[in-house]
């Protein structure tokens, strides 16, 4: 596999004309298709494969890594959209994956379970990971047959995402190669509320709202979606990166998605708590990745997953901790250059390790 060379990713210097070139050139090539999820909710994903992809021959060529069949699944965070994704699936692609992402249900183009679209609800967080083990073993594991094994993919993951691999992982132990949780959702930040504050709040609205009202309820402070600019957002540091983020999501309402309702807050809670519990039920070779700025999620919850994790698994979490972005935001693979290059360079490398 080509080696992370971080020149190999897109720059910001680069993004603005390649994003309407290359970029958009290489995302028509995609397959976009759905699959019926936990109770035929309809799933919507996109694939990028090698085979079926014309190579210059003046450009860098990876053709000869394809009998390797690298295969590479993206989970993405809350809100998120694999629409989203186009720059890093191109520079994954570069780099000789086969690349595979879905949209967890309720978000993106995938089906939304209820009459407001806006609202950020699941009925149960297992839905999220048996829609993934679906989407790996009849989407993904087809294309990554080397002398008709399959070549396990590799798993990364983002935010939620994360929360929802480690639950698969958990599940399904033998099934993916590696695995890289880029900031992931391993606890909440709870902006200096005491833990059994929040259960508690949580936990009485959840009951109040099963009392009184048919329709899952929002969570204190939560709304339908509304637009951000740059300067109040939490996630990025690069401007262009989150003007492209944030033009995408103005002009396209259908994978516009506000906050979250109780119902997501409780059953993801649920997800957390078995995480912990049933840690060492995660033998796949595991990687995270810290955002050392980040206001999203809890990072003190992923320094206890790696110092866990390591102990009983010393192949994942190297030296029992999360390899910190220093200074990032959440978003590590949206972030100014400086940050996305040390997020990524690490990806490749863990997945070259393993």
């Amino acid at each position: 596999m080509t080696k992370a060379d971080p020149h190999k990713f897109t720059t910001e210097d680069q993004l603005a004309s390649r994003y309407t070139a290359e970029i958009a050139d290489f995302w028509q090539q995609g397959e976009f298709s759905h699959f019926n999820g936990i109770n035929n909710t309809r799933i919507n994903y996109a694939t990028f494969t090698h085979n079926k992809v014309h190579h210059d021959p003046h450009q860098e060529s990876t053709s000869h890594q394809n009998s390797d069949n690298k295969c590479l699944v993206i989970s993405s965070g809350r809100s998120e959209t694999y629409l989203k994704y186009k720059e890093l699936s191109f520079d994954l692609f570069k780099l000789g994956f086969n690349v595979f992402l879905l949209d967890h249900r309720g978000q993106g183009l995938s089906e939304r379970a209820l009459d407001n679209a806006h609202k950020g609800y699941v009925e149960n967080f297992q839905y999220y990971v048996d829609d993934l083990a679906t989407f790996i073993e009849h989407i993904v594991n087809p294309h990554c047959l080397v002398d008709g094994k399959v070549h396990k993919p590799y798993l990364l993951a983002h935010s939620m995402g994360g929360a929802i691999a480690a639950r698969y992982l958990q599940d399904y132990p033998n099934h993916i190669q590696a695995a890289v949780l880029s900031s992931p959702m391993l606890g909440f930040n709870g902006s200096g509320i005491p833990n059994f504050i929040s259960e508690s709040i949580i936990k009485s609205t959840a009951r109040l709202n099963h009392w009184f009202s048919k329709s899952p309820w929002y969570f204190f402070g939560h709304k339908d979606y509304i637009h951000s600019t740059f300067v109040d957002n939490l996630l990025m540091q690069s401007a262009l990166r989150y003007q492209l983020f944030s033009q995408l999501y103005q002009d396209t309402p259908a994978i516009q998605l506000g906050g979250i309702t109780v119902k997501w807050l409780t059953t993801s809670i649920t997800a957390l708590e078995t995480i912990f519990t049933n840690i060492n039920q995660i033998t796949t070779p595991t990687l995270v990745l810290q955002s050392g700025a980040d206001k999203i999620v809890s990072n003190q919850a992923q320094d206890d997953f790696c110092q866990q994790l390591h102990q009983l698994q010393p192949q994942s979490c190297p030296k029992g901790k999360p390899l910190v972005i220093k200074d990032a935001y959440h978003e590590l693979f949206f972030e100014s250059d400086k940050y996305r290059q040390q997020a990524l360079t690490a990806v490749l490398a863990w997945f070259e390790q393993h």
